[in-house]
């Protein structure tokens, strides 16, 4: 069986590497449901996701999330959603930012930085902050829409 789990020293190095877009390939920005988006590190070693989604219904909530390994979510941004329950009872609003935590994965959550996320009310703006904050430093070809 593949060991889905990370130690954080693991989990911090792989949020911290660098990513890059795969190909040249453009992506439409989800209107409603979900994109997801291959990344890899300079070296081609390590693969990584980028999820993309949003409300079918409430358009303003969503998540924008990297994942290494196919599984493992490193860092999450919620949005326009409900308040998240932290493994030790405490309540943090929305938005709301998981990081990966060995041994929780990603059930804890953080008030947003507003230091790396200065435009929360722009979805796109937010997008491009966000790849800064998990470090697609060559990002994806994401075009938006009108609403986005």
């Amino acid at each position: 069986m593949v060991n889905v789990h990370l130690t954080q020293s693991e989990a911090d190095a792989l949020i911290a590497m660098e990513k890059h877009r795969l190909d040249n390939e453009r992506y439409l920005y989800p209107t409603a449901g979900s994109l997801v988006v291959p990344l890899q590190s300079p070296d081609k070693r390590e693969q990584f996701l980028l999820d993309m989604s949003r409300g079918r219904i409430d358009l303003v909530k969503g998540k924008y999330q990297t994942r290494a390994r196919q599984t493992i979510v490193l860092v999450r941004l919620d949005f326009g959603g409900a308040p998240h329950r932290n493994p030790d009872d405490e309540e943090i609003g929305s938005p709301h930012l998981h990081l990966y935590r060995e041994g929780y994965g990603d059930k804890w959550a953080y008030p947003v930085p507003a230091e790396h996320f200065p435009r929360l009310s722009d979805l796109g703006g937010t997008l491009d902050d966000f790849m800064q904050f998990c470090r697609v430093t060559v990002p994806p070809y994401i075009e938006r829409g009108l609403f986005t």
